[in-house]
């Protein structure tokens, strides 16, 4: 054990000093302070109803009513209990709280990529830090895209174990690539898991080149083979998330239209809509972030204060005080880019971007070739609208590649290649300096290359950068309409400009330093005029110091508050919530027009809400979205959906309101007539214009499970709920004849049943997007259950795997161990 702990030592240290660097960035955790973060509070709210039932029932219903009518919670909310994966991330999350755990899964896993890589324990260090504080790693944290970084973390351990795999590790390395692929696809974020395969692509391509240049083809198909089993066993143990996952995933807006859209090339859409999916494309231009971060203006607001020019002009023309003006000016958007709106720049380290230009000239590790192109075409595909050559291709012939949006999120990817590099150029310098021919000369060129664009943008910003984008007219337009007066709206943007000229200028001089500091040290370095461990000490703290400085910016104390502070300001329950309240019938809907109904999950906390905020959707509610609510709202719809309650803002004096709907079609009613449309264009219409309570209609498809004498005969009686549960609802009913009832309840034929009296009997669809049934006369119960066969099955296989992962892992300590008392006898 001595000897062990002798021979680990510098990997001990560097963990020690990981955990000491997470505990320094996040004291606040440990003061009991909580992130406010806008998904995490979207979620929350979306998972109230759900979560309520779990605390009284002991387990969480795979159905809630809180949003868009209706939605399985396996995409909002899953237990995950027969998966290995989870114990090891709640330990973690146990010494380590959120977002702490994160970081430290960023450190280790780059950490343990170099540890692969044969890179020195410190450089290593120095590896891991600039991987793990890459800027939009910690502002997808902030953001509350907590699943999102999670999966960042695991890419470089998943990169680590195919590469162990490919060199010969016959048993760590496919038990190591079950291990963390499973956990890659646990935390559940499957568009930065589909990325990583990409890469993986990449790499196994250029390994197959490579063994057929060695001639070892057998053994480069015995490693796949094994990497073959470790990644079913992997997808086996999440087979929980995947199966219903997958089972969704065909019917939300991820999946094929019901209507038939057609495109440019006259083919019907499928996946996300082409011009959704780019709309947070990368500006070509953007990426002089990576090595300057402010040069496009950073976040969208907040950047200004009372020095700037903008409110020194809010002083002198509009007779604002310092303070007035300073808090005017932080609403500004200096923020030019493409996008809408952005969190932050894709910032990777000036002094890292420099070594990595520095690695393409002197690097000749093999891997250099698979991280260029791995590099590339992420850069390409995240140009997105702003270079549709490449990403058209990927969108509408690469498979999967269209149920992601935001495609300038693959930039995750060069945020761990860039980095890579840079180590790998480092690592070139300490083992083989004397070998490269020129060196001097490549150094000085990429450092007057680099370090020259950062120190022209700084004396002459114009010259490279525009500081206005396509929308910059419109700006001024919307300024005016808010003060009435053009030309002090133009002048007050122009001085704007001025703003994001100096946030520019003044970054660019910082990002020089950066890369005159790491210069200077490659450069005593190779003159001896410092030692290897005084280079990597320095490298290692420019590295942090220019990173973590970059990302306080983005994530930093003021991010906190104290527990409870977010759901009592976010959740508060307004007067328009009590009253709304007081109605007890579990099962009407709400509307809240004080905010974007169908982007907000705010209203679920409280009400069983119409609309709500997901990523994926089901199709046929987005498609109501956009043919019925587009401009305004089809009250016929919002009958049939049961919104009984619209919470609307007063236009005199901006207090909100409700409006109680007294046409609201109830939970269940009979309905006179049926009318059958032959596709679901023809049914989307028809509801355009109807009296739900009265008239459905209902595809042809569904014919023949209708009783002719039904469809056109009136039926008296009544139907009422009886038992309300998410994922279970009874009613009672009596009929003086065969009868047809629509239900205000979301059609999701991947799980729900219906039983008359225990008896099962078909679902229809009706209305585009409600369950019917067609009920015999007389008295009886009815029954609706969601019990999902696939998340049955998941469940199963995920028990199954887990336990051969944990026997693998058992086996691969147990002979590493039996190993290692060899080699000490020996």
């Amino acid at each position: 054990m001595k000897n062990w702990f002798k021979v680990n030592s510098a990997h001990l240290i560097v963990i020690a000093l990981f955990i000491v660097l997470v505990f320094f960035y996040f004291t606040p955790v440990w003061q009991g302070k909580t992130l406010a973060q806008s998904d995490v509070v979207q979620a929350q709210a979306g998972q109230k109803e759900l979560f309520d039932y779990k605390a009284k029932d002991g387990k969480a219903p795979m159905w809630t009513n809180s949003m868009f009518g209706g939605m399985p919670t396996y995409q909002i909310w899953q237990a995950n209990e027969n998966n290995i994966g989870t114990y090891m991330l709640k330990a973690v999350k146990f010494v380590f709280p959120s977002p702490m755990d994160t970081v430290l899964f960023y450190l280790l896993g780059a950490y343990f990529l170099f540890s692969v890589l044969r890179i020195k324990p410190w450089l290593a260090a120095v590896g891991a830090v600039a991987i793990a504080f890459t800027s939009y790693n910690f502002i997808y944290i902030e953001a509350g895209h907590i699943t999102r970084a999670n999966a960042i973390a695991f890419i470089p351990p998943v990169i680590a174990a195919v590469i162990m795999c490919y060199r010969g590790s016959r048993l760590w390395g496919p038990v190591l690539l079950a291990l963390f692929l499973s956990l890659e696809i646990r935390v559940n974020h499957l568009q930065t898991t589909y990325y990583l395969l990409m890469a993986l692509m990449v790499y196994v391509i250029f390994t197959l080149v490579d063994a057929i240049k060695q001639k070892q083809l057998k053994k480069f198909f015995i490693a796949s083979g094994r990497q073959v089993i470790a990644v079913i066993i992997a997808l086996m143990v999440n087979a929980s998330i995947l199966l219903p996952t997958w089972e969704y995933s065909k019917l939300s807006t991820r999946g094929h239209a019901n209507i038939t859209k057609v495109d440019n090339n006259n083919t019907k859409e499928k996946g996300l809509d082409k011009e959704y999916a780019y709309e947070w494309s990368q500006g070509v231009g953007e990426t002089m972030t990576f090595m300057i971060p402010n040069a496009y203006g950073g976040a969208s607001g907040g950047q200004l204060d009372e020095k700037s020019h903008v409110a020194k002009f809010f002083m002198e023309k509009g007779g604002a005080s310092a303070v007035q003006a300073g808090q005017m000016a932080q609403g500004m958007p200096t923020y030019w880019g493409d996008k809408r709106f952005t969190s932050g720049p894709w910032y990777f380290g000036a002094g890292i971007f420099f070594l990595f230009i520095l690695g393409l000239v002197i690097v000749k590790n093999r891997l250099k070739w698979w991280i260029l192109t791995t590099t590339v075409l992420a850069l390409l595909l995240s140009f997105g609208k702003n270079f549709t050559l490449v990403s058209d291709l990927f969108f509408d012939y690469f498979p999967m590649y269209n149920k992601f949006r935001a495609v300038e999120s693959i930039l995750v990817l060069v945020s761990i290649t860039v980095p890579l590099m840079a180590i790998m150029t480092v690592n070139e310098l300490l083992t083989r300096a004397k070998e490269i021919p020129n060196l001097d000369k490549k150094v000085l060129y990429t450092f007057v290359g680099i370090g020259g664009v950062c120190l022209l943008i700084g004396l002459l910003p114009d010259l490279f950068l525009n500081f206005r984008n396509a929308g910059h007219n419109n700006l001024i337009e919307s300024f005016t309409q808010q003060i009435g007066d053009k030309s002090f709206a133009t002048e007050m943007v122009n001085q704007l400009v001025l703003d994001r000229k100096d946030i520019a200028s003044k970054d660019a001089y910082r990002s020089f330093v950066i890369v005159l500091l790491t210069f200077g040290a490659v450069w005593f370095y190779l003159k001896r005029k410092v030692s290897e461990g005084a280079l990597l000490g320095t490298l290692l703290v420019l590295f942090l110091f220019d990173l973590w400085s970059v990302d306080k910016r983005f994530l930093n104390d003021k991010s906190f508050m104290e527990k409870g502070a977010t759901a009592q300001q976010v959740f508060q329950q307004r007067e328009v919530d009590q009253l709304i309240l007081m109605d007890k019938d579990p099962s009407y809907r709400v509307l809240d027009l004080t905010t974007d109904p169908f982007s907000d999950a705010r209203p679920s906390y409280y009400h069983k809400s119409l609309g709500g905020y997901h990523a994926a959707k089901l199709m046929r509610f987005q498609e109501i979205l956009e043919n019925q609510f587009n401009g305004a709202l089809n009250e016929d719809v919002l009958d049939m959906f049961n919104v009984r309650y619209l919470i609307t803002t007063d236009p005199q004096n901006q207090s909100q309101r409700i409006v109680r709907r007294s046409t609201a079609a109830g939970n269940a009613w009979f309905v006179d007539k049926i009318n059958f449309v032959k596709g679901n264009a023809e049914e989307m219409q028809a509801i355009s214009s109807f009296d739900p309570r009265k008239e459905a209609f209902v595809n042809q498809q569904y014919q023949n499970e209708i009783k002719a004498k039904t469809s056109s005969s009136a039926t008296t009686g009544e139907i009422k709920l009886t038992s309300y549960h998410p994922d279970k609802m009874q009613y009672e009913y009596t009929a003086t004849n065969d009868a047809f009832a629509v239900f205000s309840e979301v059609f999701y034929d991947k799980g729900w049943k219906a039983y008359v009296d225990g008896k099962e009997i078909p679902i229809i669809r009706a209305d585009y997007l409600l369950r019917a049934l067609q009920l015999p006369s007389g008295t009886h119960k009815v029954e609706f259950i969601f019990d999902p066969e696939s998340h049955k099955m998941g469940n199963l296989l995920t028990l199954i795997s887990s336990i051969i992962l944990g026997l693998g892992i058992v086996a691969a300590a147990y002979f590493s161990l039996g190993e290692t008392k060899k080699e000490t006898a020996a």
